[in-house]
């Protein structure tokens, strides 16, 4: 079995068209962080990106996996299953939505307590989330067992970023017209890890997509 780079950026494209491929502005979400994981060998690819965010609807921080290849156990794109949840218990007040309980000054990160700054006046959710990236990224994103779980347990991956350019879906840039995945896609196809040269600035921070979260 091989593929080819036009394969791969025609299932990226499908997927963005059906709204399974990460839109950064998300009007229901509110963007955390991000990560990009790449996997191949002869016969088989794929591409997973995980995008924390804040659902006030949900009532906390999720993590939505999204899975793409030739080898995925079900179709392109994310799942129900693939909504990861690694903070524990409730934080939301229930008389302030989208405010952090009165309070409270620790959570629970799989298991692991962090102290959290309380403040004297009421803090917003997203900036409690926000505030936990630099010190718990590792934490917050899946675990290798996570993501193993979701993809063939010997299919090697061959490159991690935590930064990149990505497209802009709701102005209607599509994957096939992004550098990043245009690299990635040549990647993939010949094994050529210097094929991933990009020359554009990384956009992934959260203060780059205003409108997450907006409505």
């Amino acid at each position: 079995m091989s593929y080819t780079r036009e394969e791969i950026l025609w299932q990226l494209d499908d997927c963005a068209a059906r709204f399974v491929f990460p839109m950064l502005d998300n009007g229901y979400v509110f963007p955390v962080d991000s990560r990009l994981r790449v996997f191949r060998d002869q016969g088989r690819w794929a591409i997973v990106i995980e995008c924390l965010g804040y659902s006030p609807r949900s009532g906390g921080l999720q993590n939505c996996l999204h899975l793409f290849g030739n080898c995925l156990k079900r179709a392109p794109g994310t799942a129900n299953e693939d909504f990861l949840f690694p903070i524990e218990g409730e934080l939301e007040d229930p008389e302030n939505p989208e405010f952090l309980q009165s309070g409270v000054d620790c959570l629970k990160i799989r298991g692991k307590e962090i102290q959290i700054e309380a403040g004297q006046e009421a803090r917003r959710l997203i900036d409690v989330f926000r505030d936990l990236v630099p010190d718990n990224r590792d934490l917050l994103f899946a675990t290798e067992e996570e993501i193993h779980a979701r993809l063939p347990p010997d299919l090697p991956q061959v490159l991690q970023l935590e930064a990149w350019n990505h497209p802009d879906l709701s102005v209607g840039e599509r994957p096939s017209q992004s550098e990043s995945f245009r690299q990635l896609a040549e990647l993939l196809a010949t094994g050529d890890l210097t094929r991933y040269r990009p020359t554009l600035d990384p956009n992934t921070h959260w203060s780059n997509w205003p409108d997450g979260g907006a409505l």
